[in-house]
């Protein structure tokens, strides 16, 4: 099978064939991947593959209402957690992103038609034939950025947006000659 040359490790190929640029449309998996990008700022997305199962428990499972509630001695165990990046201030963004997410969730009637107007609730299917060629930025990550900050939400970057936007699927970056695209 040819995949897109960025999936080496075993993590990373299972991502890679099963989840990467696949449309996800349940709030649940949304709000993991929306933590997972943030969590992933400055770090290799196989660091946080590899403590993805770590973060399920310690997360309650991401679930935003429970994460909303979370209070600074929460924080502070999360933070001596060596299953965890212990980064204070991811560790706050994820309590700050759980409480934005209830928000949107409330104005819009759930996460995913929020986030999926983004691209007219249709996946942008891309056509790369090289990973060189696939940005890092674009103009609906600057814009979806600069949404999310003034819901409130933390780290989320206009890179960061993107790389979410293609881990759930809003776009479809798998280079053309790529088995999974």
């Amino acid at each position: 099978m040819t995949r897109c040359g960025w999936a080496k490790l075993p993590l990373e190929i299972a991502y890679h064939d099963q989840e990467w640029g696949k449309p996800k449309y349940d709030d649940a998996v949304l709000f993991e991947m929306l933590l997972l990008e943030g969590l992933q700022a400055g770090l290799s997305w196989s660091t946080i593959l590899a403590k993805r199962e770590n973060y399920r428990k310690a997360l309650d499972n991401f679930d935003p209402q429970k994460i909303k509630a979370y209070d600074q001695e929460k924080l502070d165990d999360l933070l001596q957690d060596t299953g965890l990046i212990r980064n204070k201030r991811k560790m706050q963004a994820i309590v700050k992103n759980a409480q934005a997410f209830i928000q949107v969730q409330t104005e819009f009637g759930c996460f995913s038609t929020y986030l999926w107007q983004y691209v007219s609730g249709q996946p942008i299917q891309h056509v790369y034939h090289h990973l060189s060629e696939v940005p890092a930025i674009t103009d609906i990550s600057e814009k979806m950025s600069q949404d999310m900050k003034k819901r409130g939400f933390s780290f989320v970057g206009p890179t960061i947006c993107y790389a979410y936007m293609q881990s759930v699927g809003l776009v479809n970056d798998h280079i053309v000659s790529c088995d999974y695209r």
